[in-house]
């Protein structure tokens, strides 16, 4: 193996192979595929330092050094346990296909990542969050501002990705039955019920979308300025925007109306695994750090209120 700027053309090779395994056969996001063929090409850089310049020579220990070097450096947990799932994709990927006899990385363990509880809006700022945008809106009187009301709306009342609320349609709304229609991570459906106040919003938004939308603007249910499909970016901005007016409230992004919207759910007393769905989670553990962080909540509250606490 080797890397660097000029890789040898047999390294080039395996690595254009497992780009294509990613992208067809495993199906993940481009953001993964990128991260997952970096850390095997800087894994290779390693190894040709370590003048191990062969795949098949690559050992445990050598895939330990390669973890310990980074961790060295001052990469975090979560950056060490996602090269070793990396590492881990590649060698099982290479054994399949027959470039390597044995798998090195079946005994290669991720360091445990710390699970720091999310920063979230209370209810109360979530609620200030959707009049401010009101009442920005009002102010704008334009197709837009109605725009972002809607968006924001949807995303503390869905819980939906940022990716997920950028792919809806305007087919993706069912306004009667209150539901909209996702396609998550590895392209899995999902229904997630939605309350009045988003729907009301949504609506409001399709009135206005004609001022807005081109020829090229498809079905998109939220678009740009410029009438594309909304760009996560502009998602993002607008949300850390909206936020800034709110007295108090944690400079989030859409994930953090994600996170408010789970925690809000667990607070009112629904149930782990429903919360689970509408999240779109695939794994319940997942799921549990909301449990700690509402756990958190009731803590500081008895310690506020209880006389004995």
């Amino acid at each position: 193996m080797s890397g660097g700027g000029e890789l040898p053309d047999e390294v080039r090779q395996v690595l254009a192979a497992y780009r294509r395994h990613l992208e067809g056969e495993r199906n993940v996001s481009p953001h993964t595929v990128r991260a997952y063929v970096g850390d095997v090409t800087e894994l290779s850089d390693h190894l040709a330092r370590q003048g191990t310049l062969r795949l098949e020579d690559v050992t445990i220990t050598d895939l330990r050094g390669w973890l310990g070097a980074q961790q060295r450096d001052g990469a975090s947990r979560a950056t060490l346990g996602r090269r070793a799932s990396a590492i881990r994709s590649f060698f099982a990927w290479a054994r399949r296909d027959g470039l390597v006899a044995v798998d090195p990385s079946l005994r290669l363990a991720s360091p445990r990542a710390a699970r720091p509880l999310p920063a979230t809006l209370d209810q109360s700022q979530a609620a200030a969050l959707m009049d401010e945008a009101r009442l920005r809106a009002a102010e704008q009187a334009g197709p837009l501002g109605v725009r972002d009301v809607a968006i924001l709306e949807l995303l503390y009342a869905s819980g939906l990705r940022v990716s997920e609320l950028c792919g809806l349609d305007t087919s993706s709304v069912d306004a009667d039955r209150q539901l909209v229609r996702v396609l998550g991570k590895g392209d899995k459906e999902r229904v997630v019920p939605v309350g009045r106040p988003a729907l009301m919003a949504v609506t409001a938004w399709m009135a206005r979308r004609p001022e807005v939308s081109t020829p090229s603007s498809g079905q998109a249910l939220f678009l740009g300025a410029r009438g594309a499909r909304i760009d996560p970016r502009v998602v993002r901005r607008l949300v850390h925007r909206h936020l800034g007016l709110v007295t108090g409230a944690p400079d989030l992004g859409p994930h953090g109306l994600r996170h408010a919207m789970a925690t809000h759910l667990l607070e009112g007393g629904a149930d782990l695994r429903t919360v689970q769905e509408m999240l779109g989670h695939a794994s319940l553990a997942t799921t549990q750090i909301y449990t700690h962080v509402t756990a958190d909540r009731l803590q500081a509250a008895f310690r506020q209120a209880h006389p004995r606490a």
